[in-house]
């Protein structure tokens, strides 16, 4: 398998997959990737790509860029739409690829990127919080950006936000997430304790139990007498 690339599009050939279920784990061990084809009115192919050809390939369209698959002697304009990889090893395990029409407008997410710099977080000290990494944008498939960029240069105070509202409009698409989503925001630095907080340890309560006059007799410890049985001198 090949890569090719042009001007206009990038290339990636694939094969047809037979092996589907757990037989999939002999595809990984000849330097294949099993993968699938899906979209609007296509019916779900099941594929293999070359390892390190797609790695290649996705290191320069990501998840948002415009990828052309040869199959079945067919070039599908298509996008990277999931990759599942190892939890521990970091391999790739399978690639989701959605078919799209050229013309017609798609939905996708697509990563922000953060620029400039705030003067909250350089001069006041202030934490940059970021709460979405990713914005659902819409368009024709060829105009996709492949980043949304966040400038932060206009954060000048503690509490400062941007809401997706904020954001200038682009005449290439049109961003659907809800515009009063927070995307980042500026929260004061708080500084934790280093001395541990100690709370004062009771002493024990010793509890001593009073023997009774006959233990106390056995030990030879002279005993005392009962208020109520000691008698009172009598009356001259």
């Amino acid at each position: 398998m090949t890569k090719k690339e042009t001007k206009e599009k990038i290339i990636l050939k694939t094969e047809p997959r037979n092996l589907l279920g757990k037989k999939v784990k002999k595809l990984r061990k000849t330097g294949s990737v099993p993968a699938n084809i899906f979209g609007k009115n296509f019916s779900s192919k099941a594929i293999t790509v070359n390892l390190k050809e797609f790695t290649k390939v996705y290191k320069k369209v990501k998840e948002t860029g415009l990828l052309y698959l040869e199959v079945d002697k067919q070039s599908l304009p298509v996008l990277i739409h999931q990759i599942q990889e190892h939890p521990v090893k970091n391999l790739i395990l399978h690639v989701d690829f959605k078919k799209v029409d050229l013309t017609e407008k798609t939905q996708t997410e697509v990563p922000i990127e953060i620029v400039g710099q705030s003067p909250a977080v350089v001069e006041k000290a202030g934490v940059l919080l970021t709460l979405t990494d990713r914005l659902l944008i819409e368009a024709l498939p060829q105009q996709i950006p492949q980043s949304i960029k966040i400038d932060i240069s206009n954060l000048k105070e503690i509490g400062q936000e941007i809401k997706v509202a904020d954001l200038p409009t682009s005449t290439t698409y049109q961003i659907k997430t809800e515009k009063e989503k927070v995307i980042v925001s500026v929260v004061a630095h708080k500084e934790e304790s280093i001395t541990p907080e100690t709370q004062p340890v009771a002493a024990p309560e010793i509890i001593t139990e009073k023997k009774t006059e006959e233990e106390q007799a056995k030990e030879g410890a002279p005993t005392q007498p009962s208020p109520s049985t000691e008698k009172k001198p009598e009356s001259k």
